[in-house]
């Protein structure tokens, strides 16, 4: 790709969605957005660029977007911040908020559902214990395409196999051809809308849980910044938000602190390490160190008892 194409959509990617793409990932543009070209009726994408300068079409450049924002997930993605959510935050939470007894959660960039699904089949497991309690999670991604396959809740043999347990296979699903088809009792825990990160988020309310997982290592150092300072503005004092095992607040931002033996997982510093359980403490500091745990088999801690 010229230098001047690829100036075109670095640039048109930052403005629009915080996506940093530097010239070593130029093969993306090439993969992601051929089909693209193809779509709009252009033999090639060097056709399609030569539409963008001359006279964008604004959906058209929705689509370039959402092709190019369109990341990978699967269900129970990394196994150990769902461990952590269920036997560390989940427990913390329900004590926290038994006056009240509701939780919203916020999956942000949720890509095709995996995540809050997840999250909903965690909860539905705990609902004879949390009998009275209203859940709520609020699955949001910048792509309206993605977001209708979330919606849908079918998968193919290949994603039910990454990472799902077969009980929660046989329990939440059913077959439907060569697909696997999400039940309703799940689907209906779920509240999937369009949101780009880079907006007003004062609208999407305020939350007790926040998953932004994987998403921040596409963003430079201000946009990280800016997105986090904001998400923090959402959550109640108290809550929780769980970042990538790659990702990290440390000289982004001091308004989180790592939490020690829980890699991902980051609490409001609040100076205090007020309504915390034993196994969660927060630092005035801001920098707390993540030491990594040693991941056990999610099938095996899912169904502990506890």
């Amino acid at each position: 790709m010229k230098v001047a194409d690829f100036e075109i959509y670095k640039s048109m990617l930052y403005e629009r969605s915080g996506l940093v793409i530097t010239p070593d990932k130029s093969y993306l543009l090439d993969s992601r957005l051929t089909p693209i070209a193809k779509k709009w009726g252009h033999p090639t994408l060097e056709a399609m660029t030569l539409q963008l300068r001359a006279l964008p079409d604004e959906a058209l450049i929705k689509d370039i977007v959402e092709a190019m924002t369109t990341n990978e997930t699967s269900f129970f993605r990394d196994t150990r911040p769902f461990e952590i959510f269920k036997d560390t935050v989940l427990p913390h939470m329900t004590e926290a908020r038994k006056g009240k007894k509701t939780l919203r959660i916020w999956c942000a960039a949720c890509s095709s559902g995996q995540e809050p699904y997840s999250l909903a089949m965690i909860l539905k497991e705990k609902e004879l214990l949390l009998k009275g309690w209203r859940f709520e999670i609020v699955a949001t991604d910048l792509s309206e395409e993605i977001l209708a396959t979330a919606k849908k809740g079918s998968y193919s043999q290949f994603e039910v196999q990454r990472g799902l347990p077969i009980q929660y296979l046989m329990k939440y699903f059913t077959q439907v051809g060569e697909t696997w088809q999400i039940k309703d009792e799940i689907k209906n825990m779920i509240k999937f809308s369009s949101f780009n990160l880079l907006g007003d988020m004062s609208r999407m309310g305020m939350f007790d849980v926040v998953f932004c997982r994987n998403v921040l290592i596409y963003f430079d150092e201000k946009t990280k910044g800016s997105v986090l300072e904001k998400m923090e503005r959402q959550m109640e004092s108290d809550g929780f938000l769980f970042l990538g095992g790659a990702e990290t607040v440390l000289g982004i931002t001091n308004k989180f602190v790592a939490q020690p033996e829980k890699r991902g997982l980051y609490v409001k510093n609040t100076g205090q390490a007020a309504a915390r359980p034993s196994s969660i403490s927060s630092s005035s500091s801001g920098s707390a160190t993540t030491t990594a745990s040693s991941t056990s088999s999610f099938t095996s801690g899912l169904f502990k008892r506890t």
